[in-house]
């Protein structure tokens, strides 16, 4: 059996190091794994796209449509966008924060008011992470993705590694202490 996962975000979210961190700790617990990075205009505010797939034997990377197990979306347009890869029945966890196109920041589209709205309308196990936030609260917004990965974590029930000590080798050691702080929060808000 194969597990499909999906990362959606914004470049500078760090969707990619979220990735990196994830994939080896699947490699620890012995999974077989690809993974997948779509980067776009990422350095200017386009969408980030990760795709992992683990399990015993695992042949491509590629998610299509209908496929995702879980999709993890850190902006809440981005998991919108990312919503025909959610098979029937899968999860979905994005943040409520939000990110605003060009676009939208030149009058000539206009952001969806009610994403989260129709995010719980269309996906039966959602669940809103306000990871930014606690972020921003515990010093440093950067560990969002951090704070991610731990509701992830504890959805998945990949507990069977040292998160800590894998985020350790991952993470400056200035950063360290609130990416840790990070991880608990998201893993309780799992």
């Amino acid at each position: 059996m194969t597990t499909n996962i999906l990362l959606v975000g914004v470049g500078g979210q760090g969707t990619i190091l979220m990735s990196k961190v994830l994939s080896a700790g699947l490699a620890q617990m012995g999974y077989d794994f690809k993974m997948s990075e779509i980067h776009g205009m990422s350095q200017r505010g386009g969408t980030v796209i990760t795709q992992i797939r683990y399990g015993d034997k695992v042949y491509a990377p590629n998610i299509g449509k209908q496929e995702a197990d879980v999709i993890v979306s850190f902006e809440k347009v981005e998991a919108l966008r990312a919503l025909p890869f959610l098979k029937k029945g899968g999860i979905m966890l994005t943040d409520a924060h939000e990110i605003y196109s060009m676009p939208v920041l030149t009058g000539k589209a206009e952001y969806p008011s009610n994403a989260l709205e129709e995010l719980a309308e269309a996906v039966e196990n959602f669940t809103v992470i306000r990871a930014r936030e606690k972020a921003l609260e515990l010093g440093n917004v950067r560990a969002q993705n951090i704070c991610l990965l731990g509701a992830l974590v504890k959805v998945l029930k990949l507990d069977a590694v040292d998160w800590k000590t894998l985020l350790a080798s991952y993470v400056p050691e200035k950063a360290l202490a609130v990416n840790l702080q990070a991880f608990e929060a998201g893993c309780a808000m799992a």
